[in-house]
């Protein structure tokens, strides 16, 4: 799995570790370049106004997030064209697919921009340009490898002359109209060069050679070279995350659900939600399915306690296919000591009587985590909306206890993954309070928890989600509930949603996470309230108003005869909101 994403703050502290390896490679790959250059990326992505473009800057990430290449993208919005700066992969990973993958982002990008094209330089691959034979062979493969994608060097100008006579490899000028237009005008043109001698090397050429070199562009249209290289397919396409510019909605599906089936009576968590809701929503023709990608267990354990993990992992190993161990003892005093008795440790690690272990909850659940994490990254690849269809659910998973149907916090999970990249709001809709999330970051200021639910007086679980708890130290401020009464109208819980979306406006957060329960649908067997599709139609709509990057991550809801309808009511709602100008 390859994750690209873009830079917005060069100064996290993770972006600064990441574009430091970018300067490494820029170093190696491109050593005529000046270290005062290499060192201005930072300037360029913060101060449009000083070099006269927006500079991006993508990061191709591997799944432990390790540097595997990059593009540097210039726009130019008053002539409306992109320049690609640079675009390098890690040394040594020259067929890797990555460079395919970075270009693709890069163009995606261009497109979502309405401009006209990108330009970008390559060395030649004309002898008589370039004195090093070996020089001349990379160059080939470089200009080959954009010829795939339509962009080829403009002919018939002066664009590669030597500035001084002591210049070697002079670059071409390359076109690539992005698959729209196969060239422009003279006027066009002799503009846009002219911006680029002189916004990037403005230090380096004079002001006779700019005026040479423009008014050698007496084409119209421009002409570009013939197609000069074999086209070939990328040996390796790599799968990797690509944003997606059209307003639609990525799914991931834990299609290893099921395993998790447990038939005791009364157990309502069962495979039939993701079923009811997946039939419902593949009819809108709003949803794109993502690829699910298998993550390390560190992102796990960034957020749940490694002897809970341990334990919820090695007591599924062990436990007979069929049968499920329900906690039944709990400790009271020297809560420290777990008992050695697999079975009997449950209750040190559970917060009620009726949340199963069993052979496959700790792989259904494993996988869940999987869906999050590769959503996760699509949002911050830049995919404005995408929604996880899971079960066993995760809000009521805390650091070290499961409980709720739920084992492996979902949200929190992918909540810590998005914020060191920025703030992240979590808004839990369930109607059970959202105990996992508040326990989890409730020393944080980083990460806004908000949950409205039933209150804890007569709702699970009881013991938490009451309207005073509003995190400490750091955090204090950054988690609120609001608990509300047994019998409501919509009106009344419309109304502390917008208390709850006009805090998280004012937290002005990078990304949102929804923790989306249906089980406050009329009819529920865990719930008390009688919202219709009519209503979640509205939640939807409120939360699309935010214009956040969304992900949404589904809990509760167990009437099945009306999951399906009550879902698809939400996300139309959501898309009403986003599609909005």
């Amino acid at each position: 799995m390859l994750r690209i994403r873009r830079i917005f703050n060069p100064y996290l502290d993770v972006n600064i570790q990441n574009i430091k390896k970018v300067k490494e490679i820029i170093a190696k790959q491109f050593p005529a370049i000046s270290l005062a250059k290499i060192e201005e990326i930072e300037d360029q992505l913060i101060d449009p106004l000083k070099y006269q473009y927006q500079a991006s800057l993508f990061l191709a990430e591997d799944i432990n997030d390790n540097v595997k290449g990059f593009a540097l993208l210039f726009y130019f919005p008053d002539l409306s064209f992109c320049y690609l700066d640079y675009l390098a992969v890690v040394p040594g990973r020259t067929s890797s697919g990555i460079g395919g993958a970075l270009y693709r982002r890069v163009r995606e990008e261009a497109e979502s921009l309405n401009v006209c094209g990108i330009f970008l330089e390559c060395l030649p691959d004309d002898p008589a340009l370039c004195a090093n034979p070996d020089d001349v062979l990379q160059n080939r493969k470089r200009l080959a490898f954009y010829e795939k994608y339509g962009a080829r060097p403009v002919i018939n100008t002066l664009y590669e002359s030597k500035v001084k006579p002591e210049d070697d490899c002079p670059p071409y000028l390359v076109f690539d109209g992005l698959s729209r237009m196969d060239s422009i005008s003279k006027e066009t043109a002799r503009l846009i060069v002219k911006a680029i001698l002189n916004r990037k090397y403005g230090d380096y050429c004079d002001e006779a050679y700019v005026e040479r070199v423009v008014e050698s562009f007496r084409d119209d249209p421009v002409v570009l070279r013939n197609i000069k290289y074999k086209k070939l397919t990328e040996k390796k396409e790599y799968q990797f995350i690509n944003a997606g510019r059209k307003i639609g909605i990525w799914f991931y599906i834990n299609d290893r659900h099921a395993i998790h089936h447990v038939r005791d009576k009364g157990y309502v968590e069962s495979p039939v939600r993701v079923k009811s809701i997946q039939k419902e929503l593949v009819k809108t023709g709003m949803f794109q399915e993502g690829e699910v990608f298998n993550y390390p267990d560190k992102y796990i354990l960034e957020v749940h306690d490694p002897g809970y993990f341990r334990y919820f992992k090695r007591v599924c190993e062990n436990l007979p296919e069929g049968k499920s161990v329900y906690p039944y003892v709990f400790p009271i005093r020297h809560a420290s000591k777990a008992p050695k008795e697999l079975s009997v440790r449950a209750g040190y690690y559970c917060i009620d009587t009726f949340t199963p272990l069993n052979k496959n909850a700790f792989l259904a659940a494993r996988w869940g985590v999987n869906c999050s994490l590769s959503a996760a990254d699509k949002i911050v690849s830049g995919a404005r909306v995408a929604y996880v269809l899971t079960r066993p659910p995760g809000h009521h998973a805390e650091r070290s206890v499961f409980g709720g149907f739920c084992y492996f916090n979902n949200c929190a999970i992918a909540a810590e993954r998005m914020a060191s990249l920025g703030k992240v709001a979590i808004l839990d809709i369930d109607y059970h309070h959202g105990n996992g999330q508040q326990q989890i970051f409730y020393n944080r200021n980083d990460i806004l928890t908000i949950s409205i639910h039933g209150h804890p007086s007569f709702a699970y679980p009881y013991f938490s989600g009451f309207s005073e708890e509003n995190g400490e130290g750091d955090g204090l401020g950054y988690n609120i509930n609001y608990p509300l009464g047994e019998k409501i109208t919509y009106e009344t819980y419309s109304g502390y949603l917008k208390k709850a979306l006009r805090r998280i406006s004012e937290f002005n957060p990078l990304f949102l996470i929804v923790a989306l329960g249906l089980d406050t649908a009329k009819g529920d067997p865990t719930g008390t309230w009688d919202f219709r599709s009519e209503d979640f139609f509205q939640t939807g709509k409120k939360i699309g108003e935010l214009k956040l990057p969304t992900l949404i991550i589904q809990e509760g809801g167990y009437r099945s005869q009306s999951l399906g309808y009550n879902a698809r009511a939400f996300f139309y709602g959501l898309m009403h909101s986003f599609t909005q100008t």
